[in-house]
């Protein structure tokens, strides 16, 4: 539907972000922007990317946040003082570690001491315990399964990502014991197979092990390898699948990942090569499909080598897109655009991980993507509004 016809009625919103249009190519309105005393602006020929003055603080857990350090701090022993800032941490990875040593040998011989004393008294098992790969979805607590809810209630180990945002892990009993594993560009507080033998030795111990992961476990989250390695050391694996960040985003921004007549199929990229970083991406031709849609995960740093070699395989540069940052949380900001101008409004607004972008035809089915040059609209905390230029 046309934003147009929606006049000057608000629907509700939790997003701070908006978009807008101008007309084609020309030079910049010398009209005030009705935004200006909320919004810093600049008009491009297709989008005007306002962002907020100060950038929200994350929903996640950042790898020096404080509250990692507080919901963490069984694990470095009483005799640690932890970092009481977002700005202090620990001098490096390998440090961090050793402090946490000592505190995890002792659990593990707390749980094996308790499985032998209930095996002892004839009342517990002697098999190992089991390991549940969880999916969090991409941060909105509410698009949690109750299938998930139940399995993060009944852990006594959480092992958790990045992006699971602080409101997913306030379903975590209050005696259950939590570890940060998160992995970001240039740090990772744990490799992935440190991940792997974490699992193994609590499962071996007899715990009753969830390793949260963002969005879903088998999407871009190296599920299926922790879950493969896992069952060849004979540990029960459960696999509870969360809503994909590609099906929860594109849902809250109300486009459609396949759609009659506009795209036949869809596309999930990853915008890391396997050895991550800048490394060059391999694109083949037909993931320029104009019939199909494209989500690229991970894809912030590499958009701009993506978006060119998308449009040399042939896809057209007028081809709609959107990047969405910490998308269906609060934190909420995005920035619509066509494909050849996507990279500068990305930098513009200066998006910061996790982003998603939507390629395709079907971003311009969304009642966000601006429609004419009369059109803007503005999503505020709360509320969206639909207003018209004069």
């Amino acid at each position: 539907m046309a934003l147009a016809a929606a006049s000057s009625s608000c629907s509700p919103a939790r997003n701070l972000t908006h978009v807008s249009s101008s007309s084609s190519p020309s030079l910049p309105s010398s009209k005030p922007s009705p935004l200006s005393p909320f919004f810093p602006c600049r008009q491009s020929q297709r989008v005007v990317s306002c962002s907020a003055a100060a950038s929200p603080s994350s929903p996640f857990t950042e790898k020096d946040s404080a509250e990692r350090y507080r919901r963490d701090g069984w694990v470095y022993g009483s005799g640690v003082p932890l970092p009481v800032s977002a700005h202090q941490n620990f001098s490096d990875r390998e440090n961090e570690i050793a402090l946490q040593l000592p505190e995890l040998k002792r659990l593990l011989e707390a749980l094996r001491a308790a499985r032998r004393a209930e095996v002892g008294g004839g009342g517990g098992r002697s098999g190992p315990g089991s390991v549940s790969l969880v999916g969090t979805g991409p941060g909105d607590p509410e698009l949690l399964t109750l299938k998930a809810v139940r399995a993060i209630e009944q852990a006594d180990l959480v092992l958790y990502d990045r992006l699971v945002s602080n409101d997913v892990l306030g379903f975590v009993r209050a005696d259950a014991k939590m570890l940060y594993v998160g992995k970001t560009a240039g740090y990772h507080s744990r490799t992935q197979e440190e991940i792997h033998e974490l699992l193994l030795s609590f499962a071996e111990a007899g715990a009753n092990v969830v390793r949260l992961k963002g969005g879903d476990p088998l999407v871009f989250g190296r599920g299926g390898e922790e879950m493969d390695f896992l069952q060849k050391q004979g540990i029960q694996v459960k696999v509870i699948p969360g809503i994909t960040s590609a099906s929860g985003i594109a849902a809250e921004l109300g486009i459609p990942l396949t759609h009659r007549g506009v795209a036949n199929s869809v596309r999930f990229l990853t915008g890391h090569s396997r050895n991550g970083g800048m490394d060059p991406l391999y694109v083949e031709e037909n993931a320029a499909d104009p019939d199909s849609t494209l989500v690229v995960y991970m894809g912030l740093s590499t958009l701009q080598a993506l978006a060119s070699k998308l449009m040399n395989h042939g896809l057209p540069p007028d081809t709609p897109a959107v990047a969405v940052e910490r998308g269906t949380t609060p934190q909420q900001r995005m920035v619509f655009a066509e494909l050849k101008d996507i990279v500068y409004e990305v930098k513009l607004a200066d998006l910061v991980s996790p982003t998603l972008i939507i390629i395709g035809r079907v971003v311009a089915l969304s009642p966000l993507w601006p429609q004419s040059s009369e059109e803007t609209v503005v999503l505020k905390t709360g509320r969206l509004c639909c207003s018209q230029i004069e």
